[in-house]
């Protein structure tokens, strides 16, 4: 009877270190990942924002070319076009990494961020003489990067809010009074 006992003990042990091991290692596994694809989205969403930008320092370039307000450098344009589409091929590229990994509120506001810098393009495209046009549509974009870095951080988990705005144009650089 005392060998029963025994034996007995001996099994639920080993389950039991078998079902704690394997615990243990499910746990370390699912944090392993988690820090993996923490990870994979930061990249991605700096990849994207970064392809972003470079559209519109483009855009802004080839806008100082042409005589839009508050942006300097100027670009000449048909060279300007073809960087732009370059930096469109990059930026689509990289939009499927953003819809793979980014939750509905980042795709979204990563969306409208690229969008609005379309906007901002046709400007450049369409040679437009509408400066009132160029300057609201530069608060526009600068506006749906806050709203995609306030999404990206909050799904990335960063503490406290976003840093100030740097919307371009500044405040002081306002024109007829066209602002945000």
């Amino acid at each position: 009877m005392d060998q029963w006992a025994t034996l007995l003990g001996v099994v639920v042990g080993a389950v039991a270190s078998y079902a704690a091991s394997a615990l243990t290692e499910r746990t370390r596994w699912r944090r392993v990942q988690a820090e993996r694809w923490h990870e994979k989205k930061f990249e991605v969403y700096a990849g994207y924002g970064n392809a972003l930008k470079e559209q519109i320092w483009i855009t802004q370039r080839i806008g100082a070319a042409l005589g839009y307000p508050d942006v300097v450098d100027p670009l000449e344009p048909d060279e300007g076009l073809r960087l732009l589409a370059d930096g469109e091929a990059r930026r689509a590229t990289l939009w499927e990494s953003v819809l793979l990994v980014g939750d509905a509120e980042t795709v979204a506001a990563a969306r409208s961020w690229h969008e609005a810098i379309w906007t901002m393009m046709l400007h450049v495209r369409e040679r437009r003489q509408d400066a009132e046009g160029w300057v609201r549509d530069s608060w526009r974009v600068s506006g749906r990067r806050d709203a995609f870095y306030v999404c990206a951080r909050r799904e990335l988990g960063v503490a406290g809010p976003p840093p100030p705005s740097g919307n371009w144009p500044r405040a002081w650089q306002e024109h007829d009074g066209v602002a945000p």
